[in-house]
């Protein structure tokens, strides 16, 4: 690989056993969990390994789950190929924080504490503003606008350029439903999620991450970060605290971010977590690229094996 980049999945990418064989094989992977466990003060090693699901998935345990989870791939890969780099990172929605830590911007520790309360607040504020989120497939950007704008909700993701995932409030989103389907969308598919990621019914839960980012240090990346907001590499860490907190509100400008990494030359993408989510949109965005995803040993190995750079 002779320009590559390392992405990171979100919350909704978490599985029960995930990390597990990893930190099994690999003192380096167990030890990640370990220091987890001690940070947050529960077991978060055995919540990934055996689940319940029920647990796993709720907002405050995926999201430092999903971290830890992907820091142990990243980790089987420096085990495996110590020599690895990468020109740029990224990640979609919470496993930014992901490509932060790995540029240096925040330490593990702290990381892991705001994914907790970022996941905490974001529940909190699908309580106090119940919402929902539709993904519609096949509808060009100008029809889902207007449609945005009929039914009165918002653009929460930009994953490819034939999906995209709408948010809002849940009788809005049944209104939008209809009109996608109205409008000639292939499909339009109700998420499993708790409420309105990425839109305005976020808003306390973005307010309540700003002060908690105020007490957290944040430092230079020590290589590109590809914002979801701008679709652009972050700059100073002033902007990187504030655009996070914007983050919890925003749309998810993941095809902006592709787009970038391959302007400046990325070929390949390495995506470090469970799932293949980010590897099959990045396939509808560049289909160029080489693609390589780790989430567990098999895909570890098969990954270090490809391993050119």
């Amino acid at each position: 690989m002779s320009k590559s980049a390392i992405i990171f999945p979100g919350q909704g990418a978490q599985v029960v056993g995930m990390g597990k064989d990893l930190a099994e094989a690999f003192p380096e992977c167990r030890a990640i969990f370990d220091k987890a466990n001690a940070v947050l003060g529960f077991d978060l090693a055995k919540l990934c390994f055996d689940g319940p699901i029920e647990e796993l998935t709720k907002s405050s345990n995926a999201q430092p789950a999903i971290f830890a989870a992907s820091v142990t791939c990243h980790a089987g890969l420096k085990k495996l190929k110590p020599d690895a780099s990468f020109s740029a990172t990224a990640g979609l929605s919470s496993g930014e924080w992901t490509a932060l830590y790995l540029a240096g911007v925040v330490s593990f520790e702290d990381t892991l504490r705001v994914l907790q309360v970022r996941g905490q607040y974001m529940q909190e504020a699908c309580v106090e503003q119940p919402g929902a989120m539709l993904s519609v497939i096949g509808l060009d950007v100008e029809k889902l606008r207007s449609i945005c704008e009929q039914a009165g909700v918002e653009m929460a993701n930009m994953n490819s350029p034939e999906q995209t995932v709408l948010s809002g409030r849940r009788e809005k989103i049944d209104v939008a439903e209809l009109l996608v389907k109205e409008a000639g969308a292939k499909r339009g598919i109700r998420l499993n999620v708790a409420g309105a990621f990425h839109s305005s019914l976020m808003a306390t839960a973005a307010r309540r991450l700003e002060g908690f980012l105020s007490k957290i240090a944040f430092s230079a990346p020590k290589m590109p970060v590809i914002s979801n907001v701008t679709g652009q590499p972050h700059t100073s860490p002033d902007e990187i605290r504030q655009l996070m907190v914007k983050q919890v509100t925003s749309s998810v400008q993941w095809v902006s971010c592709v787009r970038t990494m391959a302007a400046q030359g990325v070929k390949a993408y390495v995506e470090c977590g469970p799932g293949k989510v980010l590897t099959g949109l990045i396939k509808r965005i560049d289909n160029q690229a080489v693609l390589h995803n780790i989430a567990d040993r098999p895909s570890l190995e098969a990954a270090a094996n490809a391993w050119t750079n």
